[in-house]
């Protein structure tokens, strides 16, 4: 049996009111509890005496039970100093605005800096090439034309 912390709601319509209690994991919202530790009212001002009202030995006792509090809860007992500090346990961090945008910005720019890099590597690969090819025809040619004089010559003497 898993047992809870939590938030049951009352009161009317846009007018809310909690009641913290401890309860099954299972039980509904506003179902059955075990023992009402105290109140909450989002209504007040948030220096008002009576927007928290709670029994912190109670909570104390159940915390050392095992009952464990909701993150609403753990975040209003974190405020009071009778839990350590409160930080999100399920959910994943949200990122700050513009993050996205600025890895996605990052991103095109790795990838803009690789394309530049092949292209230099490309550009001096034919640049080697174009070397090369320049300096290979300087020494082919004498050997192109010895060849082209040669069967010019045996022409000459047969004729």
């Amino acid at each position: 049996m898993a047992l809870r912390i939590r938030l049951s709601r009352g009161g009317a319509k846009k007018r809310p009111f909690y009641r913290i209690v401890v309860a099954e994991g299972t039980s509904p919202r506003d179902g059955r509890f075990i023992e009402k530790l105290g109140t909450y009212n989002p209504m007040l001002p948030k220096d008002h005496a009576d927007r928290l009202v709670i029994n912190a030995e109670r909570i104390k006792h159940w915390v050392s039970v095992g009952a464990t509090p909701t993150d609403r809860v753990h975040k209003m007992l974190a405020a009071i100093e009778l839990m350590d500090k409160f930080e999100y346990r399920d959910q994943p961090k949200k990122s700050a605005p513009g993050r996205k945008r600025q890895e996605r910005e990052e991103e095109e720019a790795a990838k803009a800096a690789e394309a530049a890099e092949a292209a230099a590597a490309e550009e001096a690969a034919a640049a080697e090439a174009a070397a090369a090819e320049a300096e290979a025809p300087a020494e082919e040619a004498p050997a192109e034309e010895a060849a082209a004089e040669a069967p010019a010559e045996e022409e000459k003497s047969e004729g």
